[in-house]
Order: C-alpha cells, then structure tokens, then sequence
C-alpha cells in the first residue's frame, strides 16, 4: 500500500488495517520478504496514524486554550 493510498485512510481505517497485518504476523509464519513488506507498511501506518493523532492533540489544545478552534498549520511528517 502506497503513502498515497494510506493518506487517503480515515484514522479507523489505518488503525484497522495495522491491527490486520500484526494479526496475519502472529498467525501465519511469512517468509523474510513478505515479513519485510508487511513490516514496511505496518511503520508507514503507524506514522500516518501518529500524524493525525498529534493534529487532533493540536486542535483540542488550541480549543482548551482559545475556547474556539483556529485553524492551524499542518503537522510536519517526522
């Protein structure tokens, strides 16, 4: 699954589909290279679901502070 792809996921959907491919790992014995992409996509994931994590901290700590939401700057990939 492509960046593109992902950044096309709502937060459920990503967390969904990391929950699937940590499943499919327990359950199955893949071979190194299917372990690689599985691996691959499972971190792109987590980083995808980490960004929209830290934007939706940012939008609840700037309704905390302002008493309204402001719209801000998007969240830097890491």
């Amino acid at each position: 699954m492509s960046r593109k792809e992902i950044s096309k996921m709502t937060f459920e959907e990503a967390l969904k589909k990391l929950a699937a491919i940590i499943e499919k790992m327990d359950r199955e014995e893949p071979s190194l290279d299917e372990s690689l992409r599985n691996f691959e996509e499972g971190m792109e994931l987590t980083r995808y679901c980490r960004k929209l994590l830290t934007e939706a901290e940012y939008k609840v700590e700037m309704i905390l502070q302002n008493g309204e939401l402001v719209h801000f700057k998007e969240v830097e990939e890491a």
